[in-house]
């Protein structure tokens, strides 16, 4: 029952919301619903282990012989729980933020939650596609109606990618399913649709597109800056630290267990398109004088990083990754709210027209410090143990051939990383303060709390990750052993 109530408090809250009229009414609601879904969460987190915990399953489509299964492996709850924790600090740090028609942002907000535990929960590929676009939909009307001047024109840049994305996968779930055995939906049915590698190569490129997209991965990438930008920082923040997610668990539990014979052939293809693009986006990010877009290309060179990670095939990349999710999604809402909130006392995100803010923040100075090593894995932030796992699984990988080069060229990528993160936090926070910075003031007591929930969370992996490795090790072992190419490329010969 802990997934599907994951699932049921964000949608029937959603919906409520939407009949509040009062602002005041309409946060408090929204908050408590948000810090409910925490801690059903944080309650299905102590009952992992125990029998039906996790797992939900009812009739659904039976025509189509497509059931509503739900189930938590390491890796959904490990994102449900990001998606729980996310939640609350997103509304917390944007408390004071005005909104045209609140109950319809929150409502939007609410519901593109349960669109994400959903995706992150489904077991069935057409359950998976109903919530991959339950998600999608909100987000697109908050951009579109909460955002930026040049909202429309890059909202609909974002709608186009992401609705082809979609539709090609759909389009290769139909297949798949004619293929499978009693022609189910069912992810084991769709593990044993046994499908050659004819089919395999071009229903690969299917799945991929649409993931590659969310994530996203270059060259599939050039909606998310003006995106990012543009957006609510709120709904900002639910695209980068949660909605990227989507892709990468699209790619470990769906991709390469149901494409084994594809991956193995695209691998190398597919892992120098990511590095190249963590190069692309360094350097791009090292050009910026816009803290969100900076923060945008950020992220792109991190995904870049975990989509390498996951072709290399490899129990260390594997788990890596797995962890890298949590990371990421962390830090970078650490520096999402960093960045609210100086917009918000000062009015601009430019990095030039800041400078010494440390002097009059130095609070604020602190959790941006911490925030800027874990967005460079300095050993004892949580990225380092992720960063750490997904090198050594791609030197080690048997199943790439660039191995050594890929590892290298990502990890001139993290130098780059630290370039850009340490020029940032060095123009905005030292120095002499100027006109604009010499009026600022220091954060407030629950701006001070939200911070240092990321904190603890960024030193607590980073401390003591293993707890996080444990509950990967079974899910990863699953993937490698459903994704292992000899025996279907045996089966193929014969």
């Amino acid at each position: 029952m802990i997934a599907l109530l994951l699932i049921l408090v964000p949608l029937v809250s959603g919906l409520a919301t939407f009949l509040i009229k009062k602002e005041e009414q309409v946060r408090t609601w929204s908050l408590l619903a948000a810090i409910i879904t925490f801690i059903i969460a944080i309650l299905g987190v102590a009952v992992y282990t125990a029998p039906g915990g996790w797992t939900f399953r009812a009739e659904w489509m039976g025509l189509l012989n497509s059931s509503f299964s739900l189930k938590g492996d390491g890796m959904g709850i490990m994102l449900c729980m990001l998606t729980a924790l996310a939640y609350p600090v997103i509304f917390l740090s944007t408390w004071t933020t005005a909104y045209r028609k609140v109950h319809n942002f929150f409502g939007l907000m609410l519901l593109t939650q349960a669109g994400l535990m959903g995706v992150f929960l489904a077991m069935d590929a057409l359950l998976f596609y109903f919530f991959w676009e339950l998600a999608l939909i909100p987000i697109y009307f908050i951009c579109s109606q909460w955002g930026g001047e040049r909202r429309i024109a890059v909202t609909f840049k974002f709608f186009i990618y992401t609705f082809i994305g979609s539709l090609l996968m759909l389009v290769g779930i139909l297949y798949i399913y004619s293929r499978t055995p009693g022609h189910s939906f069912d992810i084991s049915a769709f593990y044993q649709a046994g499908l050659s590698a004819k089919e395999q190569s071009w229903l690969f490129w299917l799945f991929f597109v649409a993931f590659a997209v969310k994530m996203p991965v270059f060259p599939f990438h050039t909606w998310q800056p003006d995106a990012y930008q543009q957006s609510p920082t709120a709904a900002t923040m639910v695209l980068s630290a949660l909605m990227v997610k989507m892709g990468v668990l699209g790619l470990l539990r769906w991709l390469l267990p149901v494409f084994p014979i594809a991956a193995y052939m695209n691998g190398d293809t597919i892992s120098l398109l990511a590095v190249t693009g963590i190069i692309y986006a360094s350097l791009i990010a090292m050009r910026q004088d816009d803290m969100k877009r900076l923060v945008a290309y950020s992220s792109i060179a991190h995904i870049g990083l975990m989509c390498a990670a996951v072709f290399a095939e490899d129990k260390s990349a594997m788990e890596g990754t797995m962890i890298q999710m949590f990371s990421h999604g962390i830090n970078i809402l650490g520096m999402w709210i960093v960045v609210e909130i100086i917009e918000r006392k000062f009015g601009t995100v430019k990095i030039s027209a800041l400078g010494g803010i440390a002097q009059k923040a130095p609070a604020l100075t602190f959790f941006f410090v911490i925030i800027a090593f874990a967005n460079i894995a300095l050993p004892l932030t949580n990225a380092f143990i992720g960063e750490f796992l997904m090198f050594k699984g791609i030197l080690g990988s048997k199943v790439s051939q660039n191995g050594v080069l890929i590892m290298a060229t990502a990890g001139l990528g993290i130098i780059l990383g630290a370039v850009y993160t340490l020029r940032m936090g060095r123009k905005v926070f030292f120095g002499e303060t100027n006109a604009l910075t010499e009026k600022g003031t220091d954060i407030v007591f629950h701006e001070k709390a939200i911070l240092a929930i990321i904190v603890g969370a960024i030193l607590i992996v980073g401390i003591y990750p293993q707890p996080f490795l444990n509950t990967f090790d079974q899910i990863s072992q699953s993937i490698l052993k459903n994704s292992d190419v000899l025996p279907m490329l045996m089966k193929q010969k014969h």
